[in-house]
């Protein structure tokens, strides 16, 4: 039997979901949202080695993932990016992304980290020395427990890596409120530091590949699918940068066209006139044949007048390492090339009341510090998907779809997959009761965090060695 997840919840269909990544409730109408929002279902997607989280359906959709698994087919570099806010205490929900961190890492892949302390401070009233404090004892900690590894992770602090910010300065000028609107519903009444700190998290998340953070290379962003609104604006922000575009082309193969800028004009030869300088304009065309060309193309249509050069032998797979060499290009000839960002995207992990996990509401999370006595009573008064009397339990059976112990085992605390399915099946069947599941739970629960303060403990003094040069 598979194991099954919480049951989707939402909007009628005659409405459109929202995404709010600074909301308490989320829409779980996955389906849904893959569709609206454009995203790519994990379902074809031949993942190596996967995870728990991979094998259970938990990561369900994704952006660009090809890109990435591409490089680590062929030996090619790529990033990791993720973020913590130093305002609050780590709990399971932001273990799960750490889980995917070092996935990727143990595929190959370098891992950045950003301290968003200037968020922190500007939304939350956090002062950036108590930001460092929270970073470092209550989150980074933790990373290196949770098995990250020290020497190919870089964990930085917004307030002391200024390319961040001039990033978002730069990046800012290709937006505009209307867009913000339409992306995360802000309105008159929005403070501007929440209009701010989306423009600052984009760099964060772009600037990863610039020369001298590891070059130009595929970053994903692993979130929940609550944050895909920065992922939205921040891809929508380096495509409008790319001084060329590759789209399908109408009879076949790929086409890539110039994308003429103020910044770019006189590099891709316009005049200030608004007249094409010939000359110029064919030795881009040829730079840009010869990109291509290293790709083993030989039949390629260049068309310098209409502004175009057909890649016919081209399929839509390819378009990945096409933008790549042209993102190269680009840098050679003065530009940014920033590409977009890749992401995956997993499902909430329900709280313990049944709703979303909130780190201002204790009561529906476990937090990595709780005590063992803590987090058996948060357990045992956790929603439950039983029956309302015993008798009743054993004739209709359990729902672990909705039951929270359950779910924290397939979420967090129960690696065998085997087991699993049997305890499923014994809670649909009414052999194992809803008080045994929360047993199970708490047993699972208590070494899950037991080996964790340990590890903790035993991986203490690598704190430091996480820190970025320009965050000692």
């Amino acid at each position: 039997m598979p194991l099954a997840l919480p049951p989707t919840i939402g909007k009628s269909m005659a409405d459109e979901l929202s995404i709010d990544p600074w909301g308490s409730s989320q829409s779980t109408d996955y389906s849904r949202i893959i569709d609206q929002f454009g995203l790519q279902s994990m379902q074809d997607v031949d993942v190596p080695n996967p995870s728990r989280l991979h094998r259970r359906d938990v990561i369900f959709a994704h952006r660009d993932l090809d890109l990435v698994l591409d490089a680590k087919r062929n030996g090619n570099s790529f990033g990791v990016l993720t973020g913590l806010m130093p305002s609050g205490n780590m709990h399971l929900g932001h273990s799960m992304v750490i889980d995917q961190v070092k996935w990727f890492q143990e595929l190959g892949g370098d891992v950045t980290i950003a301290v968003a302390d200037l968020e922190s401070s500007a939304t939350r009233g956090v002062s950036l020395t108590k930001g460092r404090e929270v970073a470092l004892s209550e989150y980074i900690s933790y990373y290196a427990a949770l098995g990250l590894d020290p020497e190919k992770t870089n964990v930085y602090f917004q307030s002391t890596r200024s390319i961040v910010q001039r990033m978002g300065f730069q990046l800012g000028k290709r937006t505009n409120i209307s867009e913000f609107e339409a992306i995360y519903g802000f309105d008159g009444s929005t403070n501007l530091a929440h209009v701010q700190a989306p423009l600052v998290q984009a760099g964060d998340i772009l600037h990863p590949q610039l020369d001298e953070f590891g070059g130009l290379r595929p970053i994903v962003v692993p979130v929940g699918v609550d944050q895909d609104p920065h992922l939205r604006l921040t891809r929508g922000l380096a495509a409008k940068t790319n001084w060329f575009n590759v789209n399908s082309a109408k009879n076949g193969g790929l086409l890539i066209g110039l994308s003429m800028q103020e910044e770019n004009a006189a590099a891709l030869g316009q005049l200030p006139n608004g007249r094409v300088d010939r000359d110029r304009q064919k030795e881009v065309f040829s730079k840009i044949v010869n990109a291509v060309s290293a790709l083993g193309y030989s039949d390629i249509m260049s068309n310098p007048k209409h502004g175009t050069v057909h890649l016919p032998g081209a399929t839509l797979a390819d378009r990945g390492k096409v933008r790549m060499v042209l993102l190269a290009l680009e840098r050679e000839m003065g530009g940014q090339g920033l590409l977009a960002p890749s992401s995956t995207y997993h499902r909430f992990a329900v709280g313990m009341t049944g709703d979303k996990m909130s780190s201002s509401k204790p009561k529906t999370t476990i937090f990595l510090g709780d005590e063992i006595s803590a987090v058996e009573k948060k357990i045992k008064s956790s929603f439950s998907g039983g029956q309302a009397t015993v008798e009743e339990h054993r004739r209709l059976g359990g729902n672990p779809d909705i039951d929270v112990a359950y779910q924290y085992m397939m979420y967090f605390f129960e690696e065998d997959d085997s087991y699993l399915g049997e305890i499923n099946s014994g809670y649909r069947s009414g052999s194992i009761l809803a008080g045994e599941m929360k047993q199970l739970c708490i047993e699972r629960a208590t070494d899950w965090l037991s080996n964790l303060q340990e590890m903790r403990d035993q991986t203490a003094h690598l704190v430091n060695d996480f820190l970025a040069p320009d965050a000692l």
